[in-house]
């Protein structure tokens, strides 16, 4: 056995428990903070929602990344992981990290226009280079996956 195939139930368990938090951060967590924060400061409880709505909306792209991981664990067990459908799940990734993105930099921009001290706008920023560190990762990574699959597939002919 493979140490890529060791590594798959391993990192499975992980996705769930990963799925399972962040299911509690979508459902209870998240919505309790920000309504804790309006009842403790009611001159912003307006952006109560809004907050909230971005918050689960982030979080709903982890969990896409989370559900597109396991379908490419998937391909992995069966050994199909060189062929058009893991493009697909990994343009899912992608998708997924492209719209948090554009989330990420539009509070950015508002909190930066916004903003009385850097501490915030810095931490944006943290988060959206990181972000974009991800994306470029993830297209890179495609582009090998992509290549691997062609010669694959090349292979598979002359076979």
């Amino acid at each position: 056995m493979t140490w890529e195939k060791r590594a798959v139930l391993p990192l499975r368990i992980c996705l769930v428990v990963l799925f399972g938090v962040l299911l509690v951060f979508q459902t209870l967590s998240l919505p309790g903070q920000f309504r804790y924060q309006a009842e403790q400061h009611p001159e912003d409880a307006d952006a109560r929602w809004v907050l909230t709505g971005i918050a689960v909306f982030l979080v709903l792209c982890v969990q896409v990344v989370v559900v597109a991981t396991w379908k490419l664990l998937s391909l992995v067990s069966a050994d199909r992981i060189f062929t058009p459908d893991a493009l697909r799940w990994v343009d899912v990734i992608l998708g997924a990290i492209g719209a948090a993105w554009l989330v990420v930099l539009a509070m950015f921009l508002w909190v930066g226009f916004h903003a009385d001290d850097p501490g915030a706008p810095m931490l944006l920023l943290l988060v959206l280079v990181s972000g974009t560190v991800l994306g470029l990762l993830m297209v890179v990574m495609r582009a090998l996956l992509r290549q691997a699959t062609t010669l694959r597939t090349d292979m598979d002919a002359v076979i």
